[in-house]
């Protein structure tokens, strides 16, 4: 049984229909990745699985169970959680309020304490910057507050929308680098990334969207190796 999976799922803004019949699935232990231009859907789907939309039609199943009709709130606690385009923190809040607001929902101190630590192995400058508020920060650093507080609500399925939007190159390699380890140490990833050579680098599997649809799935590497990829995301023609 997939961790998480995506049947034949319509979602809508008014009468515009964003999403046409997605179906995809996601392993556990699994890094995923969407890949499409602007406007294909990406982060209208991973705002239908964690709740923000409800779709029209299709189902959406966490380990077997059909989640598309419950709120969001709910959602997080089962175990997933999302790292939002355009990050979204709380721009008047310290770094360390910003995280401890992704632990709304938890009531294990003790846990939560042991992930603020992790939070803060994984991005030491957040560490140094937990009295500072959060709007701030630079990009970076408020991409990494982002991550860090989806992190906090202790997620077995993580969902990450752009995160490399914007950066310098060395804090994509370094956002990338804490993706990786973060699969490695047990978390699930459905990850929606413009930068597709990148996310086709560390992906296992992957999906390319176009106007609401899948119109290819596979291995990263074969995607790597398809023609149309290639020409379409990756600048080799």
């Amino acid at each position: 049984m997939a961790m998480l999976e995506v049947r034949d799922v319509y979602t809508y803004y008014g009468n515009i229909c964003a999403l046409k019949g997605i179906s995809l699935s996601v392993e556990e232990g699994e890094i995923v990745t969407l890949i499409g231009g602007n406007g294909a859907g990406k982060s209208t789907t991973l705002n239908t699985i964690c709740g923000l939309l409800t779709p029209k039609s299709g189902a959406i199943c966490l380990e077997g169970r059909d989640i598309h009709a419950l709120p969001a709130h709910e959602i997080v606690s089962l175990g997933v959680s999302q790292s939002p385009e355009g990050r979204r923190i709380f721009s008047r809040l310290t770094v360390l309020e910003n995280l401890e607001m992704g632990a709304f929902k938890r009531t294990d101190v003790e846990g939560i304490r042991d992930d603020l630590e992790r939070v803060f192995e994984l991005f030491p400058r957040l560490m140094e910057r937990q009295k500072q508020v959060g709007g701030t920060l630079s990009g970076g650093e408020q991409q990494m507050l982002a991550i860090g507080r989806a992190l906090m609500a202790r997620p077995r399925l993580l969902l990450l929308d752009e995160p490399s939007m914007g950066l310098a190159p060395l804090l994509v390699e370094e956002i990338f680098r804490v993706i990786q380890q973060l699969n490695q140490e047990g978390t699930t990833i459905l990850l929606v990334e413009q930068n597709a050579l990148m996310a086709l680098s560390v992906g296992h599997r992957g999906y390319v969207l176009e106007t609401g649809q899948v119109v290819l799935e596979g291995t990263a590497a074969e995607l790597r190796e398809n023609p149309l990829v290639q020409n379409a995301y990756l600048g080799i023609s």
